[in-house]
């Protein structure tokens, strides 16, 4: 069975872009330290507690996930920051693209941006997830250019028994024709405070938890900076001025999820914020774990 190349948080980044080109995935130990770490639990975990379990069956009926993470913990920096993964990021991303104005051929080079933040916790008896690769919401085919490279940071130690995402190693390089097989996964076990890298085109998929315990985990994505509007609409039109039109202007200005799933907010429709403010999902009142 292949494995993970596993290295330590000190790895010289080129040996990291090298595996995650080549394998589409990698395992870095000690990724954060404990302060980091106690801090997150500190901040997510009553979160994750009183939330309410998934509504599809996709994200899973007994699974609790907890969105827009800047603003409930202060402790995200040194994870965007770290200089394995933004440097990864960036290494494998920002390559120039060459073009031509008028008779002059120029290259340009695109940036990074943020994309999901989220926290994951799989309660005992969820299933496996089904195995999928994050870049489908991006609608692009398979072999070529990454657009996303994805973190997962362990919050809790991640077990085979415990739900441990299932990751088909170098399944970035198929085609869009090949289906993934669970056959195929092998499970990320790993410390907490360790972390998986991925490339979005890589399949892969929440582990089943056949353990007494939940498993806890925090992922975040880069994307591509050109994977968005051109104008930043949400900051050129102020939100009293967005509640004069009509819906579907509205949703035309970015208020609006893209098939399969990109734009959401908290997992819903992020229209439900001019519709009904008062029932932004980011507050409601979820009830505690029994």
């Amino acid at each position: 069975m292949v494995e993970f190349v596993r290295v330590t948080s000190d790895a010289p980044l080129d040996d990291v872009v090298t595996v995650l080109e080549r394998d589409g995935c990698i395992i870095i130990e000690n990724f954060v330290d404990q302060t980091t770490l106690d801090g997150l639990w500190e901040d997510l975990g009553p979160l994750l507690d009183g939330t309410r379990y998934s509504k599809s069956g996709y994200d899973g009926h007994l699974t609790r996930r907890v969105s827009s993470l800047f603003r409930r913990t202060s402790h995200l920096t040194p994870i965007f920051l770290h200089p394995l993964y933004l440097g990864a990021a960036r290494q494998i991303m920002e390559k120039p693209v060459h073009m031509w104005v008028g008779q002059a051929r120029i290259e340009m080079t695109p940036n990074i941006q943020i994309s999901a933040t989220q926290a994951i916790q799989i309660d005992p008896g969820q299933g496996r997830q089904p195995l999928h690769r994050d870049d489908s919401l991006h609608l692009r085919r398979h072999p070529g250019p990454t657009t996303r490279v994805q973190l997962m940071l362990a919050l809790s130690e991640f077990t085979q028994e415990n739900g441990a995402t299932l990751v088909i190693p170098g399944s970035h390089h198929w085609d869009d024709e090949r289906a993934p097989r669970y056959s195929e996964a092998i499970p990320a076990a790993m410390p907490a405070g360790s972390a998986l890298l991925w490339l979005g085109g890589v399949y892969h998929g929440g582990g089943g938890n056949v353990s007494a315990e939940p498993r806890t985990s925090l992922t975040v994505s880069y994307d591509l900076g050109n994977l968005r509007q051109e104008e930043n609409q949400f900051l050129a039109v102020p939100r009293d001025v967005v509640l004069t039109l009509p819906e579907e202007v509205q949703r035309l200005l970015g208020y609006d999820r893209c098939p399969p799933g990109v734009g959401w907010y908290e997992m819903e429709d992020p229209h439900i914020l001019l519709t009904d403010p008062d029932a932004d999902p980011a507050v409601l009142e979820s009830p505690a774990r029994t």
